[in-house]
């Protein structure tokens, strides 16, 4: 009886750890199909950014050319880590034919945080940028949450920044990394988009079967132990 139960135990465990593994598989293919497709649209031209409703999350890390006015009387400071270590995010509202497209600038250190100490920084009047498609974060950052009503920001919250900047005209539901392309005076400096995707899952494939194989393998020694008795 006891046998009986431990090879029907073994048989479930294969069974489950061979779907594990299949799905892995699948998500190993889907991984990779993502990859391309997005390294695909890194060196793709740049093309006109997509309307409220022609927007999808699918779409992110696509290259874009805008152009419009800063208003950088309405800009958003966020706190960031990047390669040149912390400081802020400099996300300023730019005003387009089409409506208002929240910018992600570039970085700045903390000590030119302040919008005075950012010599040339402010670029006035009509600007044409290049970047890349970013959905945005409500989340907010990790184990905390943005702040408006003390400026603390943690993430760049496309629709609780607009309303924290009282932008009423149309904004649109995501917001773009600029480029590499220096501003004046140097900072905010652009074109520090990290795009990385994890891709352990050929290594999660492998495990989930190889722990098949062993309850196949506890199954047999199970089934041929009672065929001896």
């Amino acid at each position: 009886m006891i046998r009986g139960l431990f090879l029907v135990l073994c048989l479930t465990l294969a069974a489950g750890f061979a779907a594990l593994g299949v799905w892995q598989v699948e998500r190993l293919q889907w991984k990779e199909a993502l990859i391309a497709r997005v390294e695909a649209r890194l060196t793709a031209a740049p093309v006109t950014p997509p309307t409220a409703g022609d927007w999808s999350p699918e779409a992110v890390y696509t290259r874009v050319a805008v152009s419009g006015v800063f208003e950088h009387d309405r800009e958003t400071l966020v706190q960031a880590v990047t390669e040149q270590g912390p400081g802020w995010w400099v996300v300023t509202p730019l005003r387009t034919g089409g409506g208002i497209i929240l910018i992600n600038r570039g970085f700045v250190p903390d000590d030119r945080r302040r919008p005075d100490s950012r010599p040339g920084g402010q670029a006035p009047g009509p600007v044409s940028l290049t970047g890349l498609l970013r959905e945005s974060e409500p989340r907010g950052g990790f184990l905390r949450s943005n702040a408006p009503e003390a400026g603390r920001w943690y993430s760049r919250d496309v629709e609780a920044i607009a309303r924290a900047r009282g932008l009423t005209e149309p904004v649109a539901p995501y917001f773009i990394d600029a480029d590499a392309t220096p501003n004046p005076g140097g900072f905010p400096i652009g074109g520090l988009t990290v795009v990385k995707f994890p891709n352990s899952h050929l290594i999660y494939a492998l495990t989930w079967l190889g722990l098949c194989g062993l309850s196949l393998a506890g199954a047999w020694l199970v089934f041929r132990q009672g065929r001896r008795k």
